[in-house]
This record gives C-alpha cells, sequence and structure tokens, in this order.
C-alpha cells in the first residue's frame, strides 16, 4: 500500500512503491464510494481542522479504502500492459462464442465440394497424362518402318488436330511433322492423303508450324506428287492445294512457296476448274494465288504464268471476281504488273464495267483502286480509260459508291481533270507556234497531228 506523509504546504503525497522489475504498477483503492470520500474531504475544509486533525482524517480514510483481505484469491494486480489488453478486446463476448463454435462446424456440403473439386482434378490431371502418352505412341508409330502404322497414325494426327490448337503445339515439339514430310515419298495414295491433311491441321493457326512445315521440304515434295508422268487423284490435288493455301498465309512462306513452281500449278488447276461452279479447290486455289501475290518477289512468277490475261477473261464469274480484282490489286503495286494488266485484251473496258456492279460493293472498291493507281502511275492509260467510259462510271460512283469507292472515284477523276487541262494547254502553245511559223516551215495539218501522236508515244514510254 502507498505510504503517505505531509509536506509543508499542508498537501497529502503518496508515494509509488518501486520494485526491480521492467514494468511499473500501482494498486486501486476502489474499496470506498466517491460520495463518502467526498463527505469527508469536504468536513475537513469545512471545519478548518488543524493539521494534525486533517492527518487524522486522511489516516480514517485511507483505513476504510484499504482493500479486505480474501483468503480464496489474492488482490489483483493491473499493470498498464494488462489495461490496454483489456481495452483493446472487444467486448462483446457472446460473438466470440458464436464465431467459435462456428469456425468448429464443418458443414457437410463443404466438405463435399472440397471432395469433389479435388476428385476433379485428378481426372483431369489423369486424362492429360493419358492424352499426352497417346501422342507419343503416335509419333512414335510414325516413325517406325511398317508403312500401315504410320498411316494409321497420320490419319489419327489428322483428326485430333482437327480443332485442338494445344494437340498441334505438343505434337510438333514431339517430332511430328520430319515423319509426316517425309510419307508424301509413299507410292500409296491413302498414305499420301492422310499425310497431306495431317500437314495441313497442324499448321492451322500456327506460324511455327508452318515454318517446320515449309523447312522440312514439304513443298517440293508436294509438287512432286503432280509432276508428269504422275497423275494424281482429285482427293491429293485438292490436298496440295488447300496446302499451298495455308503455307501462303505466312509471309515468310511467300516467296519460298511461289517460286516453287506452285503458281503454274495453280493456274493449271484454275483452268480445269473454270467450268465446274461451287468447286472448293477453285476457291483455294485464287486465295493462294492471293496470299502469294501479296509479295512482290512473286508478281514476276504470275506474269511468267501467264495468270493475268485468263483471269481478265474470267473476271464476270461472280463466285470469284471479287478474289480476281484482289489479286490485280496486288500485280499493280509493280511496273511490270501495271503494264501487264494495261496491255491485256479489253483490260480498261473490263476494269471499268466493274465499277458499275451495284449489287458487289466489293469489286468497285478494287477496281477503282487498280484504275486510281494505274492513272497515277502509267500516264499513257488515262486516254485509254476516257476512251472505255470512265467518266461517266466514275461519277455515278461518286453518287452510289460506298465511301471508300467514292473516295477512289474523286481522285481518278482529279488526275484526268488535272491531265485535261494539261492536255488543252499544250495544244494551246502548239496551234500559237505553229501558227506563226506555219509561212515558213509550210506545216500541214497532217503534221500537225502526226506530232499529236509522237507526243501521246513519248507519254506511253
Amino acid at each position: 500500500m502507498a505510504k503517505y506523509h505531509r509536506n509543508d504546504i499542508g498537501s497529502l503525497v503518496l508515494d509509488r512503491h518501486s520494485t526491480t522489475s521492467a514494468v511499473t504498477h500501482f494498486r486501486l483503492c476502489n474499496a470506498f464510494s466517491d460520495s463518502s470520500l467526498r463527505r469527508k474531504i469536504l468536513n475537513a475544509v469545512r471545519c478548518g481542522a488543524s493539521s494534525r486533525h486533517r492527518h487524522q482524517l486522511m489516516q480514517e480514510m485511507l483505513n476504510e479504502a484499504a482493500p479486505q483481505p480474501k483468503p480464496k484469491s489474492p488482490p489483483t494486480t493491473i499493470t498498464i500492459r494488462s489495461v490496454l489488453k483489456e481495452y483493446n478486446e472487444p467486448k462483446n463476448t457472446d460473438f466470440k462464442v458464436v464465431k467459435k463454435a462456428v469456425n468448429n462446424v464443418k458443414p457437410e456440403k463443404l466438405v463435399d465440394l472440397l471432395n469433389l473439386a479435388e476428385a476433379k482434378s485428378d481426372a483431369e490431371t489423369t486424362k492429360k497424362v493419358q492424352a499426352l502418352e497417346e501422342l507419343k505412341r503416335l509419333v512414335k508409330d510414325l516413325q517406325v518402318e511398317n508403312e500401315e502404322n504410320k498411316r494409321v497414325a497420320a490419319s489419327r494426327v489428322r483428326l485430333l488436330t482437327k480443332e485442338d490448337p494445344e494437340t498441334r503445339v505438343t505434337l510438333a515439339m514431339l517430332g511430328t511433322i520430319p515423319p509426316l514430310v517425309a510419307m508424301l515419298d509413299f507410292e500409296d495414295s491413302d498414305s499420301q492423303v492422310a499425310a497431306l491433311y495431317a500437314l495441313l491441321n497442324i499448321g492451322i493457326g500456327n506460324d511455327p508450324n508452318k515454318a517446320a512445315i515449309v523447312k522440312a521440304g514439304a513443298v517440293h515434295k508436294m509438287l512432286k506428287l503432280i509432276e508428269p508422268p504422275n497423275k494424281p487423284s482429285q482427293s491429293i490435288s485438292d490436298g496440295i492445294i488447300i496446302n499451298f493455301l495455308g503455307l501462303s498465309a505466312l509471309d515468310s512462306n511467300k516467296p519460298i512457296v511461289g517460286s516453287s513452281g506452285a503458281i503454274p500449278f495453280l493456274l493449271r488447276t484454275l483452268k480445269i476448274l473454270d467450268k465446274r461452279t461451287g468447286s472448293q479447290a477453285r476457291h483455294d486455289a485464287l486465295i493462294a494465288l492471293y496470299n502469294l501475290s501479296i509479295s512482290p518477289s512473286n508478281i514476276s512468277f504470275i506474269l511468267e504464268a501467264d495468270l493475268i490475261p485468263f483471269l481478265m477473261n474470267t473476271l464476270g464469274d461472280m463466285e470469284v471476281s471479287e478474289r480476281i480484282v484482289a489479286i490485280f490489286s496486288n500485280v499493280v503495286s509493280t511496273p511490270e504488273g501495271r503494264k501487264s494488266i494495261s496491255v491485256a485484251p479489253e483490260a480498261f473496258p473490263i476494269l471499268v464495267d466493274v465499277l458499275n456492279w451495284t449489287d458487289s460493293p466489293g469489286c468497285p472498291e478494287k477496281a477503282s483502286y487498280v484504275l486510281m493507281v494505274m492513272a497515277h502511275k502509267a500516264y499513257g492509260d488515262r486516254q485509254t480509260m476516257i476512251e472505255a467510259g470512265i467518266v461517266s462510271s466514275l461519277l455515278e460512283l461518286t453518287l452510289l459508291g460506298s465511301t471508300l469507292a467514292k473516295k477512289r472515284a474523286s481522285r481518278i477523276l482529279e488526275v484526268l481533270r488535272v491531265d485535261k487541262r494539261k492536255q488543252v494547254s499544250d495544244n494551246f502553245s502548239w496551234n500559237s507556234s505553229a501558227a506563226v511559223s506555219a509561212p515558213i516551215y509550210g506545216y500541214s495539218s497532217s503534221s500537225t497531228n502526226q506530232y499529236g501522236k509522237e507526243c501521246f508515244a513519248f507519254e506511253e514510254g
């Protein structure tokens, strides 16, 4: 219990207990009520007691405030740390009890769900392991000497990779592509077809696989299948065409496929299937040619195959016309391509007629692009365009065409308008000089026409 003593001014001083422990503590005196303490203090002040009397009163107060000893439980010592701990603890003990009860209880449904999820995860893992083992067996079968096993494995690869991108990646990593390419040398047509379509599906939507197929020499082996004296079946020919379509979609493959001799083969296929409407191989061949025409290095091979005149004559078949004009839009990117189009029979009348195809908006858009490039680059073709009636078609296109077609038609009209003003200016200058020099040199009207033709020929060159 705290000691007390009087100081010089009659105040009561309580001394704290000092201990050797690291934590300083004090005893709380709560044995008497606030009213009793207040009453005794007021009595001491009101009576004006002496310091001795005050000392006695304080002694009585402290004696009354002293806690009574309890035999069974010692007085509780409350430290600052314990007070703070009690203050920080939540007051709602009922919530603790409820929370503890909830935590101790595991609902059966939750346990069932956890067990179900774990079982499902184990089943998926097992399924993936089994699928990987099957793919490894397929690759092993492709590497054995038995051709029948290889054919069956190639057919299985074709089926598994048809709609599964992950399987395409896995099989390529396991080394499926080289043995499939080697199967193209087999004499059995069924094995060749199985290998062709297995390679096709492995390369769908996977550029690294397409590059690996070309690197393995598949393009040259495919072309050997259709070279004389071989007479490939229609299924083999269709498989080669669609493989060229898929492989040519990759930019790095375009020069390799284009220079391999694939373009003449595709042209021969188009000529054979020209009269067969609705042929899927015909559409595939045109798309493959379009992919190859994107690369400028392939334009020379397209021109050597004499593809432009054939496509120009085919233009008008609504099933393939838009793809044909799309090929022309790539060919005009080079001077040789523009010249090939300009010298094709009836090229400009046909292209001008395409501008009026309002029922197929894509065709006028692409045809206007071809004519716009040629009008801008090939000055000698402008007069031929005017003679083919391009002005009226362009005016109509600016009113009824799509936004892109209107823009291109306006640019062509502007080029022709500038060229017309230049021709009028040149003719006016020539007429003035001819009027002055006629008496001296004696030029006739025929020589005037000849001069004009020479200028036109110069512009054409």
